[in-house]
C-alpha cells in the first residue's frame, strides 16, 4: 500500500458556532495543503460543552443537513480529501449524540457513529450510542471512529481493531495531559494499529465562567484548557508526530495502513489469535459495583529479582524491614516461603505454569497462564486448585483469581497474560485492589504504556517485576484522580496516570507503597465510572470469537 498523509488538527472553539465552523474550514484548508489525504478534528466543533440543560444541547445541535455539516462536506469535496469530525448531533428520533461523522472525498457520509461512553456533564445533555461504530473500509485503509473517553478505556478502541480496523481516528475535548503521554498511544500499541488522535486547545468552558467554575473545581483556570498534542502514532506506540500543548496546529505525517495487519510480537505471539474471548464474559454482564469493602490505606511493597539466591536472600530482607507485599522474578516457592518465616509478609513468584503466591506457610495460590506466548495461539493450560486458602479465591470457573489478604485483594498476572488488557478487567471486575506481575518485556511498550494504562482504566495499584537487565516498576494509584473531590497536592493536569516508582535494570530491589483503599475510588468524573461505565452492552467483540 502506498503511504497516505494524514492529519491532526487541533483548534479551540467557543460558543460561537459559525466562528467555530470558520476555524474547522480554515484548518482543513491548511492540512489539504500541505497534502493530506484524510483529515482528523477535535471532539465538539461545534460549540463548547457546556449547556443550560439538555434542551438547549439538543437545540444548538447540528443536524442532517444543515450548514454546518454541509459546508464541511463541501470542503472535503473540494479537497478531495477523507474529513473526520465530532460534533454535538441532534438525530431524528429525538435523541442528542457526541457524534463522529466521516465524509469522503465527493463529500458524501461514509459513516457516522455515536460516543459509546460519556464523561461527567456529558450525560446530563447527550445521550450514548446504542450500537457500535463502523469500521470503514477505504482506499486510504479500514478506519474506526471514536472520541476522548472513549479512549480513556480500552473497549471501544480495542473492538474497532478487532473487527478489522488499521487507522483509529480519535477526536477530543480534554485538558488531561495524560491523553498524550498516555490513553492515546497505548490504543496503538496494544492493538498494533495506527492512531490518528486531534485535541482542542483553548478554554474548554466559556471564559466568562471560569473563574467560577476554577473555584468550584479547585483547578487553576489555565488548566481548564484543552490540552493539545495532538498526535499520530504508530502500531508498535512510537509517536510519529505531535502538535504544541497550546495553539492551533495541523499535525502531519505519512503512514502505512497496512503494516497493522501483522499482530505479531517479536516472540511469535499473535495478540489477536492468542486471545480467549470465552473467558472474557464478565465484561459484558452488566454493572454490579465494588462487592467487596476497601483494602488498606497503605500497603508497603517491594520488587526483587536476580538469581534464585539472591531473590531468597533480598526477600528475606524486604520482609525483615517491613513489606507486606513482594513481587520476585522466578524463584523455588518453598525457598521464597521460608524466606518469609516469622513475617507477615506475602510475596508472588513466577514459574513457568503461572505465578505462585506464598507466605511463610507455604503455597497460597496459583495463577495458571490463561494465554500461550510465542506459540500464535495454541491453548492455554487448565487450571489446578490453589493449594491452600481455597475459600478465600474466586471461583475456578473465573479467569482470573483474586486472593482476599488482610489488606485487601490481590489479583496475579503472568508476564505472557500482561499484555491483554481484558486480563486487567477482569481482575477489576473481581475488585482487586493490587495487582502482582511477574513478567518479561517483549516489546518497550509493555513497561511504559501498557502496565501504567492497565492500572489508570482500572484503578488498579500494579507491582510489575522484571528480570535484572530490565527496568521495573510500580504504579500506585493517587488520591488525586477525580474533579469531583478536593486535590491534596496542586493540580498537574493528570488525571488518571498513576504515581510510578521505577527499579532500574541492575539494580536488585526497590519499594514503594500502595493504596490498595484507593482502588474502590473508580470515578473519573460525575457519572462516570472507569469500571461499570465501560460499554458493556457493545463489546461483542471482544468476547466472540
Amino acid at each position: 500500500m502506498a503511504p497516505v498523509r494524514v492529519a491532526a488538527v487541533q483548534l479551540a472553539a467557543s460558543q460561537d458556532v459559525e466562528a467555530n465552523l470558520a476555524a474547522c474550514l480554515r484548518l482543513i484548508d491548511e492540512a489539504a495543503a500541505q497534502g493530506a489525504q484524510l483529515i482528523v478534528l477535535p471532539e465538539f466543533c461545534n460549540h463548547l460543552s457546556y449547556y443550560a440543560d439538555r434542551d438547549e444541547a439538543h437545540r444548538i445541535a447540528t443536524r442532517p443537513g444543515d450548514p454546518f455539516l454541509t459546508a464541511v462536506a463541501d470542503r472535503a469535496r473540494t479537497h478531495r480529501v477523507y474529513v473526520k469530525i465530532n460534533v454535538t448531533h441532534a438525530h431524528p428520533d429525538g435523541r442528542t449524540g457526541g457524534t463522529n461523522f466521516m465524509f469522503g472525498p465527493d463529500g458524501a457520509i461514509l459513516g457516522q457513529c455515536d460516543k459509546q461512553t460519556l464523561m461527567g456533564a456529558e450525560n446530563d445533555h447527550l445521550d450514548p450510542a446504542g450500537e457500535v461504530g463502523p469500521v470503514l473500509d477505504t482506499p486510504l485503509g479500514r478506519l474506526g471512529m471514536y472520541a476522548c473517553m472513549e479512549g480513556v478505556i480500552n473497549e471501544v478502541a480495542r473492538g474497532l481493531a478487532l473487527r478489522g480496523a488499521q487507522v483509529l481516528l480519535n477526536s477530543l475535548n480534554s485538558f488531561a495531559t495524560d491523553e498524550a503521554s498516555l490513553h492515546i498511544p497505548v490504543r496503538a500499541a496494544e492493538n498494533k494499529v495506527w492512531v490518528v488522535a486531534a485535541n482542542k486547545v483553548g478554554p474548554l468552558l466559556p471564559e466568562e465562567h471560569l473563574p467560577r467554575l476554577s473555584a468550584r473545581l479547585g483547578v487553576p483556570a489555565a488548566w481548564l484548557h484543552g490540552a493539545g498534542e495532538s498526535q499520530i502514532v504508530a502500531p508498535d506506540g512510537t509517536v510519529v508526530a505531535k502538535g504544541p500543548r497550546t495553539g492551533e496546529a495541523v499535525v502531519v505525517a505519512d503512514i502505512d495502513p497496512s503494516l497493522a495487519d501483522d499482530k505479531r510480537r517479536p516472540d511469535g505471539t499473535d495478540i489477536f489469535a492468542a486471545r480467549r474471548p470465552e473467558l472474557y464474559a464478565p465484561i459484558a454482564a452488566p454493572p454490579q459495583g465494588r462487592r467487596h469493602e476497601p483494602g488498606a490505606a497503605t500497603l508497603p511493597v517491594a520488587i526483587v529479582r536476580g538469581d534464585p539466591a539472591t531473590v531468597i536472600r533480598e526477600t528475606a530482607r524486604a520482609a525483615a524491614a517491613g513489606a507486606r507485599l513482594i513481587v520476585t522474578t522466578e524463584a523455588d516457592p518453598s525457598l521464597l516461603a521460608a524466606a518469609l518465616d516469622g513475617t507477615s509478609a506475602h510475596a508472588v513468584t513466577a514459574t513457568p505454569t503461572g505465578p505462585v503466591l506464598v507466605d511463610a506457610n507455604g503455597e497460597v495460590a496459583h495463577q495458571p497462564l490463561l494465554h500461550p506466548a510465542g506459540s500464535g495461539g495454541a491453548a492455554a493450560p487448565a487450571f489446578t486448585a490453589p493449594d491452600r486458602n481455597a475459600a478465600t479465591t474466586t471461583s475456578d470457573a473465573d479467569a482470573v483469581r483474586v486472593v482476599q489478604l488482610p489488606w485487601g485483594r490481590l489479583a496475579l498476572v503472568s508476564g505472557a497474560d500482561s499484555i491483554f488488557p481484558e486480563v486487567f478487567r477482569l481482575a477489576a471486575l473481581a475488585d482487586a485492589d493490587v495487582v502482582a506481575v511477574p513478567f518479561s518485556a517483549v516489546e518497550p511498550w509493555e513497561l511504559s504504556l501498557g502496565l501504567p494504562e492497565r492500572a489508570a482504566e482500572n484503578r488498579l495499584n500494579v507491582v510489575a517485576a522484571a528480570p535484572l537487565e530490565q527496568d521495573s516498576a510500580v504504579f500506585a494509584l493517587s488520591p488525586d484522580f477525580t474533579l469531583w473531590t478536593a486535590w491534596q497536592g496542586p493540580f498537574t493536569g493528570r488525571i488518571s496516570h498513576p504515581v510510578v516508582t521505577t527499579v532500574p535494570a541492575g539494580q536488585v530491589s526497590g519499594r514503594a507503597d500502595v493504596a490498595p483503599a484507593q482502588a474502590a475510588n473508580r470515578q473519573v468524573s460525575r457519572r462516570t465510572d472507569l469500571v461499570d461505565g465501560r460499554p458493556w452492552r457493545l463489546v461483542q467483540a471482544l468476547t466472540e470469537r
